[in-house]
């Protein structure tokens, strides 16, 4: 069972948070360590600006389709 938008909008957030603060503090390299793909800092920092961009780009695209249908 997927869990509701809200619970999403809310919760992504707060488990990227929560792997960034991991990952600052467990790696000894931090800012710098963040580049390597194969590193959790990466995608800690990846996550919260993948998800709001996929967001507004969607809501782009349906808008115009709605206003290519309606003119």
């Amino acid at each position: 069972l997927l869990p509701s938008l809200p619970t999403l909008t809310v919760l992504v957030p707060l488990l990227s948070l929560a792997g960034l603060f991991y990952s600052a503090s467990v790696e000894e390299n931090f800012p710098q360590g963040c580049t390597s793909t194969s590193s959790l800092c990466f995608y800690s920092l990846l996550l919260p600006v993948t998800v709001p961009v996929y967001v507004f780009f969607h809501l782009w695209t349906w808008m115009g389709i709605k206003l290519f249908r309606h003119n």
